[in-house]
């Protein structure tokens, strides 16, 4: 391995950067891993290691555990986790942290794990949806496509690489079908008949690993990876094939969905309503040709269910 480029992942244990670290490991390619994460002795982190990812503990909280991290790396991916803390200003620091790391130790190629601004077609004046937290429209785009112009300013060798909606969501974000009043089940979402792109979480990484082995091709673009563009209706009824059982798809006003009683429901009602809303323009963001150029394993809905849908929770 000593004469392999390494490409440090942050988020190791997370399903982008562990995606990205089993795409390299289990592909015949140049790059060796090094695995970033905030407790090695993790069991997910010694699992990692056992596969022969090369664990490494930093926070991307303190830039200077990170740029000691990054030394003598070819590539670094970089991914935030505003879900941990819910917080824009903090995912920003740490975007933040990740790029000057990078630049410290000359990082030859960065992919930044990235999404809309959406405040660039919806000001915060405009009461189409309410702002949130005084700045943002949808808290955990915005800080990360503000992040963007930051690796831009610094000169970094960069891919902004904007994901989808996991589809993993349905089974470990309480997503999934649940059970209705009339005994069927329904996944609810506040999309009307808007189309939803989606991607499986491994295929996130290895996408990233394509763009790594294609660096005179993406280094300076804007990339949009998506497995499949489905409405509502259309997921519920491959749910419904796989499964065996009725499953609806409820549409709700993006009103009522931020209403909801869990952490982040009004950032994620306004999400769905930018989708819903812009959907033209979301999904010209994402290029389904060119994601499967990138990843020619690239699943659609039906075959991740095929391989996954056992661990829908019913």
């Amino acid at each position: 391995m000593s004469d392999k480029r390494i490409i440090a992942v942050v988020g190791a244990t997370g399903a982008q950067g562990g995606g990205l670290i089993r795409a390299i490991l289990n592909s015949d390619n140049d790059f060796a891993v090094r695995a970033i994460t905030r407790d090695a002795n993790a069991d997910n982190a010694k699992q990692l290691a056992s596969l022969g990812a090369e664990v490494v503990q930093a926070d991307v909280d303190d830039v200077n555990s990170l740029t000691k991290a990054f030394e003598g790396v070819y590539g670094v991916f970089g991914v935030t986790f505003f879900w941990h803390h819910f917080s824009p200003e903090q995912e920003l620091i740490q975007a933040k942290n990740i790029a000057d790391a990078a630049k410290s130790v000359n990082a030859k190629h960065v992919i930044w794990s990235t999404l809309e601004d959406t405040r660039n077609w919806i000001p915060l004046d405009d009461d189409i949806m309410p702002t949130l937290m005084e700045k943002y429209k949808v808290p955990h785009f915005d800080s990360k496509g503000e992040a963007d112009n930051y690796f831009k300013e610094l000169g970094l060798p960069v891919t902004n690489l904007r994901t989808s909606f996991y589809w993993e969501n349905f089974i470990y974000f309480g997503l999934g079908p649940q059970k209705t009043a009339e005994g069927n089940y329904a996944i609810t979402f506040p999309l009307n008949d808007a189309k939803l792109p989606g991607i499986a979480a491994e295929d996130i990484g290895k996408c990233a690993l394509g763009i790594f082995n294609n660096p005179e091709e993406y280094i300076g673009k804007t990339i949009g990876i998506a497995g499949e563009f489905l409405s509502g209706h259309e997921m519920a009824k491959a749910m419904s094939d796989y499964l065996g059982v009725d499953v609806t798809y409820n549409n709700i006003p993006a009103k009522i969905y931020r209403s909801f009683d869990f952490p982040g429901a009004a950032d994620m009602g306004n999400m769905f309503q930018f989708k819903r809303d812009f959907n033209d323009v979301f999904l010209a963001n994402r290029d389904l040709e060119e994601t499967r150029k990138i990843n020619p394993q690239l699943q659609d809905f039906k075959t991740w269910l095929n391989n996954y849908g056992s661990a829908l929770p019913l």
